[in-house]
């Protein structure tokens, strides 16, 4: 993929200003640019429609992303974004390897928690299938990256600098990108580590319940950290620190449950959650 010299320093600091979110190598488009660059062109029938084929996706480099999604850096993903915003004109996505490989594996684990807990029939374990990948991933993802994307567009796009600046706006797809990377690490821990942790989590004693919101709160956390750092990496945003909040918000959970517990009002999310899915 060729490589395109970044703007000098000076440069780039002066198109960012004070208390920006986003990174200060990524350079906002020139007004000589089209009206038609500041979205993706691929739509969502198209990105479907790729995902059939199985030839159009680069399945390693899918993995190597996520890979780099569960190291001390994740932000490193977002530098794909750069270059496709440099040699296609979009931020978002468009090999849908990536997505693939994520339903791929809400399957599997899927399955895995449906024999794990004796689902009685087929169809109520495609049941379980269908809602693991409609409602956790796709829907959440839908309704994170709706709300991330009106954030953004309407309350964190930075000013106009000069003429020569054309204001951009956060892809719809490109949003649904960033749920994407976040899901990685909430997988990991949520469906993968949790599942071989099931005898300890589902008891009723305090490090039961110790361990299984701790998983919790990791996985959201994270989620919401890289979901930050996505929206972070585009230039023309500010004060993205506004998707940390909801970091907050889970500690304080996570205490009360921690502190409640000596008075019966410590909730155990492992013990919830398997009973909304497996109880009914």
């Amino acid at each position: 993929m060729p490589v395109h010299s970044r703007p000098s320093k000076k440069s780039s600091s002066s198109s960012r200003g004070g208390g920006g979110g986003g990174s200060s190598s990524l350079p906002y488009m020139h007004a000589t640019d089209t009206s038609s660059h500041l979205s993706s062109t691929l739509t969502p029938q198209q990105y479907l429609g790729r995902m059939m084929d199985l030839e159009q996706m680069d399945l390693q480099s899918a993995v190597d992303q996520m890979r780099t999604l569960l190291t001390l850096y994740p932000q490193r993903v977002y530098k794909m974004a750069y270059y496709r915003k440099q040699t296609k004109n979009h931020w978002a996505r468009d090999d849908p390897a990536f997505c693939f490989l994520q339903l791929i594996m809400i399957i599997a684990s899927s399955l895995a928690y449906g024999f794990a807990f004796r689902i009685p029939s087929f169809s109520a374990i495609f049941g379980f299938v269908a809602k693991s990948i409609l409602i956790h991933w796709l829907g959440f993802g839908v309704v994170v990256a709706s709300v991330g994307r009106l954030i953004a567009n309407q309350h964190l796009m930075m000013s106009e600098r000069s003429s020569s600046h054309v204001k951009q706006s956060v892809e719809w797809l490109y949003a649904f990108d960033v749920h994407c990377n976040a899901f990685v690490p909430l997988f990991v821990l949520l469906y993968g580590v949790q599942f071989f942790l099931l005898p300890l989590v589902l008891g009723t004693s305090l490090l039961s319940l110790f361990v299984s919101n701790t998983l919790f709160a990791m996985a959201f956390a994270w989620y919401f950290y890289i979901t930050h750092l996505g929206y972070r990496a585009l230039p023309f945003l500010s004060n993205t620190e506004v998707f940390l909040f909801p970091i907050a918000a889970i500690l304080v959970i996570y205490i009360i449950n921690l502190v409640g517990y000596p008075f019966g009002l410590g909730w155990n999310a492992s013990r919830i959650v398997a009973y909304i899915y497996f109880e009914n």
